[in-house]
């Protein structure tokens, strides 16, 4: 049986929020900055990746893949990584408002950098 993204079917996957070590959530942060319109589509392209796997999402980088929204005006992307034993979380570390064609790179790297503190602080935050 095949999980959607061609791997096998494993644990239900579930979405987690970085939390800085001062306890701040920026994805969850960004997400409150805009209209309930904007964060509703990405919330439903997040669910979506929960439900299907990655093969809705973008890889980007090495371990980074992106969730593509589109808003009212805008275009929206979240920069996650896949975590655990089965891969089941999928850890929002990054999210912006896509001005450009490519993902900028300051922003990759800050989700790399996010990615590497959770691995170092240990999955209980």
């Amino acid at each position: 049986m095949s999980g959607g993204d061609g791997e096998p079917a494993r644990r239900k996957r579930r979405w987690r929020f970085y939390r800085t070590p001062a306890g701040h959530e920026p994805v969850a942060d960004f997400l409150d900055s805009l209209s309930a319109e904007d964060a509703a589509q990405i919330v439903a392209a997040m669910r979506e990746v929960a439900q299907v796997g990655l093969v809705a999402a973008r890889h980007v980088r090495n371990e980074m893949y992106e969730v593509r929204a589109t808003g009212r005006n805008q275009t929206y992307r979240i920069l996650f990584a896949t975590e655990g034993r089965a891969r089941h979380i999928l850890l929002a570390l990054e999210g912006f408002s896509k001005k450009t064609q490519r993902t900028p790179p300051h922003l990759i790297d800050l989700a790399e950098q996010r990615l590497t503190d959770w691995r170092l602080r240990g999955t209980n935050h």
